[in-house]
């Protein structure tokens, strides 16, 4: 028996905002499931899914602020270098440039428009 795959879901204050920056600056297309009785975005890239919910409340509290350290999500990719300058391009907020992790990823980390943090990197092979 294996495990096919993940989702991250994400509750976010302003689902179409959100949805917005996720299509129109990571290139993810979107698939809404607003009339459902839990209305959803699903967001697809490649491999990765990340689903949208509408939250009741105003505000989002990433891993870092609720247990002081940690990213939201990690995405791996094999060309960090370019992706990262194709984001700086596009306005979107690097909070960590491209580096070398002390766990030897090599990556850098974005911030979403709910202060989320997610990473993208690739374990180093020596």
């Amino acid at each position: 028996m294996s495990i096919m795959g993940l989702s991250c879901i994400f509750p976010v204050p302003n689902i179409k905002k959100t949805e917005e920056f996720y299509v129109s600056k990571l290139e993810f297309r979107a698939v809404e499931y607003l009339e459902c009785k839990e209305p959803h975005i699903c967001l697809y890239k490649d491999n990765i899914e990340i689903i949208l919910l509408q939250a009741n409340t105003d505000k989002v509290l990433p891993n870092r602020k609720i247990y002081g350290y940690g990213y939201d999500a990690y995405l791996y990719t094999e060309n960090q270098q370019l992706l990262e300058k194709k984001f700086v391009a596009k306005g979107i907020k690097i909070v960590k440039s491209l580096n070398m992790t002390d766990y030897q990823n090599k990556e850098f980390v974005i911030e979403d428009p709910d202060g989320r943090w997610l990473a993208f990197g690739l374990k180093v092979k020596n």
